[in-house]
């Protein structure tokens, strides 16, 4: 069974490029925000707020579409990546929910790691599951921990770590108003794979502050910063995101564009990033499905 979907998968890689799901991304959500029509203020508020929560008790698919140029020693590499990012949650019991959130890269790269060379297909998942309670603190905060893992499903050697991972991971944030803000963390360390593979090593810190308009538009900034414990390596973009939600019954949806910042670099043009090296942009884009945890 894996190899049959590691053969879909690189089929529809190399047949449909990446990079056009770009084109899907904008036709689809500017398609929802209009089948989304008008709804009660308060609804749309609310779902904005629960956007701005990476835990909240909602169904959500986010699809992030991210491209880099400019990689390897001759600057002739470049790389689009496709990351599906589905959050689900599912009630425990009365007082717990435990929310799930899978981060599944579809990678097509040219001229990597040399020239000439190139792979498409699915690369390594990163799941996570928050056990969180369903009532806030006495202080007003939102929490959930758990496992994070790294799992070996790259259908490339080049597109992979051939590294299993685990790890704890951690989230706390609070809501007050319009205002969102809040800290996410993991650490991931590979415990089994290839011997002749780095071995994995790494922290993820990602602190975020989000603000809800009353016209149901987010403004949210945060880093997603990565320490690479062999390398002694850190990444440390920052992120400046807009995002507009609408919905009309029970079918919401909400569509996000992001500026990016590498300390060192600066800014890039329009929603261009920079990172070890390599010029790209993000265009991130979130589905959501109806649904919550009951």
């Amino acid at each position: 069974m894996k190899e049959k979907i590691m053969l879909l998968v690189n089929a529809f890689c190399k047949t449909f490029d990446c990079k056009y799901f770009i084109i899907i991304n904008l036709i689809i959500g500017v398609g929802l925000l209009h089948l989304a029509g008008p709804a009660r203020a308060d609804d749309q508020t609310e779902l904005a707020k629960k956007l701005a929560n990476p835990i909240a008790n909602l169904i959500s698919v986010p699809i992030q579409v991210n491209y880099d140029k400019d990689i390897g020693p001759q600057e002739e590499g470049s790389k689009w990546v496709t990351n599906i990012q589905p959050v689900i949650p599912f009630s425990m019991s009365e007082n717990w929910n435990i929310i799930t959130r899978t981060i599944m890269p579809l990678i097509d790269q040219k001229n990597i790691p040399t020239s000439g060379l190139g792979e498409s297909g699915l690369g390594d998942i990163v799941a996570s599951q928050f056990f969180s309670p369903k009532a806030l603190t006495k202080s007003g905060w939102t929490w959930g921990v758990g496992p994070v893992w790294l799992l070996p499903t790259a259908t490339d050697d080049a597109l992979g770590s051939e590294k299993w991972g685990i790890g704890p991971t951690a989230v706390a944030l609070k809501q007050q108003g319009p205002w969102t803000y809040g800290f996410l963390f993991n650490h991931i360390w590979s415990f089994a794979g290839d011997d002749d593979r780095t071995d994995v090593n790494s922290t993820f810190l990602q602190p975020f502050l989000a603000y809800v308009t009353k016209s149901q538009t987010t403004f949210s900034l945060n880093t997603e910063s990565t320490y690479d414990w062999e390398s002694e390596e850190w990444s440390v973009p920052i992120h400046l995101a807009v995002a507009h939600s609408s919905s009309r019954g029970s079918r919401p949806a909400s569509c996000r564009s992001r500026l990016s910042w590498q300390p060192a670099i600066g800014w890039t043009r329009l929603i261009m990033v920079q990172k070890d090296g390599a010029e790209g942009f993000s265009l991130p884009s979130f589905f959501l499905n109806e649904g919550e945890a009951s």
